[in-house]
């Protein structure tokens, strides 16, 4: 048994924590805050096909670093997980990475949407959280931007009540912004896949929903025109969910002239004023997770020029100490990080609940190293920057994991 002894609750309450392990360890709560493990639903462990950038070891213990117990993994792999097959083959892969890391990590996998394979998702039903639609290109090459590939994938999703996740942009609109900005810079980016285009894939996920009735989720929101069509859809009734990343809450267009194509995500950076009403919306429940979007690269790759450089960063060792800064800075409270950390996505994805726990000390101060990250690609955006508030201890299934060693105290 696993005992946390008068520890701190998001809500203001102290109690203990008794936790079902082989080995008898308490732990003084005293000066530490509980969160219920953290679930990230979006990241990119890149296993199959691009181990060179992150893999299930690597992968888990940045996540174990992060204070994060669940993980998502999303489909863009080689190949694309589309399949029975492919899942299958996915799963098996992971299972051995993660016992070689000694990390008993909970995960989810989802479904890569394919015109080609819609037969595959009756098959799949049991294996996966969700379908996932990237409505435009972004890394890999899953696409489904055409009106009758839409449809079906949405009417699926209603006949095997599955929720639906989207990479909402409008493909024809980056196209479009391709052809007409010639400027080959990285600020181009936020050109290219701009706020219109944002705003059109949401409004096209959110009129489909709402024809079929089915669960969607939005990921990555990044503008107040998004924000508006979500909020008018909540407000219809419409089962709509939203997503924040970290890179968009924290980060704005003017990041480009520091970080070059470390900057380079997708949907892209915006204007100083969409961040500040993506944070009013979290603030007032628009916004329902936070996911990482940790999207692993090599500094090799980042170095190419844009057009070349892939999109994406890391960043699931950053994103709860990024939201505890804020809390530090009156922005968000500590019921509503755990809300969006842990609650929403339990909630949204039909989590069965578990005995696993983020110990955080809020008092801890640290400068973001490259040196400290457990994550292959080894950089974050946010290096140099100091935050506040780090977890220290990682409960899961009975094992305890020391957030800054990954030396587990359990086994």
């Amino acid at each position: 048994m696993i005992t946390v002894e008068n520890i701190l609750l998001a809500d203001g309450q102290r109690k203990d924590l008794f936790i079902e392990s082989s080995t008898h360890k308490v732990i003084d709560g005293s000066s530490l805050l509980a969160l219920p493990g953290l679930i990230d639903t979006h990241v990119h462990f890149r296993t199959p096909g691009h181990e060179y950038k992150e893999n299930w070891i690597t992968g888990a213990q940045a996540a174990i670093a992060g204070g994060y117990t669940t993980v998502f993994d999303m489909p863009n792999t080689t190949p694309s997980t589309i399949s029975k097959q492919t899942l299958s083959e996915k799963k098996a892969l992971i299972e051995k990475q993660l016992e070689e890391a000694g990390i008993p990590l909970n995960y989810g996998l989802y479904l890569g949407v394919d015109k080609n394979h819609f037969d595959e998702i009756s098959k799949c039903l049991l294996d996966i959280v969700a379908l996932k639609i990237f409505m435009s290109s972004s890394t890999g090459s899953l696409l489904v931007s055409d009106d009758s590939s839409l449809h079906a994938a949405f009417a699926l999703a209603k006949a095997f009540d599955l929720l639906i996740c989207t990479h909402a942009e409008d493909e024809t609109t980056i196209l479009k912004n391709t052809d007409l900005y010639q400027e080959k810079t990285f600020s181009t980016h936020s050109l290219v896949r701009d706020e219109v285009a944002a705003a059109k894939g949401v409004e096209k996920a959110i009129s489909l929903a709402k024809l079929y009735n089915i669960r969607l989720h939005i990921l990555h929101v990044s503008t107040q025109d998004e924000i508006a069509l979500i909020r008018q859809a909540k407000d219809e009734g419409v089962l709509v969910t939203a997503e924040a990343t970290p890179q968009h809450l924290f980060l704005d267009d003017v990041a480009y002239n520091t970080l070059g194509s470390k900057a380079q995500i997708n949907p892209a950076l915006r204007d100083k004023k969409h961040r500040i009403a993506l944070l009013k919306a979290v603030q007032d429940g628009i916004i329902d997770t936070i996911g990482s979007d940790h999207a692993p690269h090599t500094l090799e790759e980042k170095a190419l020029p844009y057009g070349k450089a892939p999109s994406g960063m890391p960043g699931i060792e950053t994103t709860l100490p990024l939201l505890l800064t804020a809390y530090h800075n009156k922005l968000l409270t500590l019921e509503q990080i755990q809300k969006l950390t842990h609650d929403n996505p339990k909630n949204i994805y039909r989590l069965e609940s578990q005995n696993d726990w983020t110990l955080v000390d809020l008092a801890m101060e640290k400068t973001i190293s490259k040196k400290d990250l457990k994550t292959k690609c080894g950089w974050s955006a946010f290096e140099g920057m100091t935050m506040k508030g780090f977890p220290v201890y990682t409960i899961l299934k009975g094992h305890i994991f020391t957030a800054q060693t990954l030396g587990a105290l359990t086994c």
